[in-house]
């Protein structure tokens, strides 16, 4: 029997770490999208072959860093998904799941070690925001 070896992700998951993928990671990413926008590149491609757009994308990258989230994983997505659509009380083990997932997701170390104290506006709304952001 022949092995399945393509990419086993499913088409939501994909779609949803393409959209992550293209958010800007700095200043630089954020004016290419402007000049892509307003038809400035396609101009200044069609007059030169080089205009140095990419080696200032990468200078205004690196000195105007936005703060981006790391991606979710297909198995961290799967789950929160499942809560999300899920409706009622978040169980303990599900809070401390999701509690992990912030803190890789984020590279946040959270303190507290009450989650019924700060679960919904320190773990659940930023993670909700980011599930439905893209």
């Amino acid at each position: 029997m022949k092995q399945f070896k393509g990419d086993k992700r499913t088409k939501e998951y994909k779609e949803w770490k393409s959209n992550f993928d293209k958010q800007s990671k700095g200043l630089g990413d954020t004016v290419e999208k402007i000049t892509e926008a307003t038809g400035i590149k396609k101009i200044v491609e069609t007059i030169t072959d080089d205009c140095g757009c990419d080696e200032r994308k990468a200078k205004l990258n690196k000195f105007v860093r936005y703060r981006v989230a790391n991606c979710l994983s297909e198995s961290d997505y799967n789950f929160l998904k499942e809560t999300f659509e899920a409706k009622g009380k978040i169980k303990p083990d599900v809070q401390l799941r999701m509690k992990q997932i912030f803190e890789k997701t984020f590279n946040k170390k959270l303190t507290s070690n009450c989650l019924s104290c700060s679960f919904v506006s320190e773990i659940y709304n930023p993670l909700k925001k980011l599930y439905d952001k893209y």
